[in-house]
């Protein structure tokens, strides 16, 4: 018998933010779904998207989309505008500090929208 609430605890939906004309080349937007800001990077280059919780666990605040892009060792990184320490987009790690992170959450564009997976 399967206990329900752990499998809706599971479930995961795709929630639409905004139409893709609204992404910011090479910066940061920030979304509010379902109760939690999540900031979403579009890297134009690389034609990447990223999506990270827009809290600093470092500065205990609501600014990651506010931070600075760049690139450590080929890895796409954010720049907490805060502390500057560099959180890796692809998992959320912290670069300098082991025990902080960021969470990740899947995004794509569907149907010319960007959609984040919750």
């Amino acid at each position: 018998m399967t206990d329900i609430s752990i499998a809706k605890a599971h479930d995961k939906s795709w929630y639409a933010v905004c139409p893709k004309t609204e992404l910011l080349k090479d910066a940061g937007v920030c979304a509010l779904l379902k109760q939690q800001q999540i900031a979403i990077f579009h890297l134009e280059r690389q034609q990447q998207l990223f999506a990270v919780s827009n809290y600093d666990p470092i500065g205990k605040a609501m600014v990651i989309y506010r931070g600075i892009l760049g690139s450590v060792n080929d890895e796409p990184v954010i720049a907490s505008p805060l502390y500057k320490q560099q959180f890796a987009l692809t998992d959320g790690r912290c670069l300098q500090q082991d025990d902080m992170q960021l969470q990740t959450f899947d995004v794509r564009i569907e149907n010319d929208m960007v959609e984040v997976l919750l």
